[in-house]
């Protein structure tokens, strides 16, 4: 099953992805945006990773595909789903400069938001923003999420240390704007 956006959809990763995932994850520029930790990865390892993932009922890893073109513009995840409290963390990612700016990024994340409130019964999914990253922050804002904390000095890059913002939104959230959007 596809989960379809107004301009992109969202698919299962195929293993043909997974050159493309490895590629934008070995790039220092993305790497700096998002925050975390990150060591280079083979494409060995990449396999391996693929091959836990579709094994993994709790982390769900979708691959963005625009609807014009068919083109694979990045991947969007809800991982560490808890289905007792029905709470996910989630994160999204675009893939070069060409699919930024399109529109790719919020069809990507109120498609997740969509899937997992009306499909999947969740109630809250949370996110997390390093402080440099003017873009998802607008991004997350425009698609309904909150800052509700900051964790200072959490994310090391670069000789330096910076915050990480804690972001989520509620199911209740997501009902007041679906009808936008």
């Amino acid at each position: 099953m596809n989960i379809i956006g107004k301009k992109i959809y969202l698919r299962a990763m195929e293993l043909s992805d997974m050159e493309l995932y490895r590629s934008d994850v070995n790039k220092p520029e993305t790497e700096h945006a998002l925050g975390g930790w990150s060591f280079p990865i083979s494409s060995v390892q990449q396999a391996a990773s693929f091959e836990n993932a579709v094994k993994d009922r709790n982390n769900l890893r979708l691959t963005i595909v625009s609807i014009e073109n068919d083109e694979i513009s990045g991947m969007v995840n809800l991982v560490n789903i808890d289905w007792k409290s029905r709470v996910a963390f989630s994160g999204i990612r675009l893939f070069g400069e060409e699919h930024r700016g399109k529109g790719y990024g919020k069809d990507a994340v109120l498609a997740i938001m969509k899937y997992a409130f009306e499909e999947l019964g969740l109630n809250r999914i949370e996110g997390s923003i390093i402080e440099t990253n003017e873009a998802s922050k607008r991004l997350y804002e425009r698609c309904g999420w909150k800052v509700e904390g900051i964790k200072r000095e959490a994310v090391y890059q670069c000789g330096r240390y910076y915050d990480e913002l804690q972001v989520a939104v509620l199911r209740k959230d997501y009902e007041l704007i679906k009808e936008t959007i």
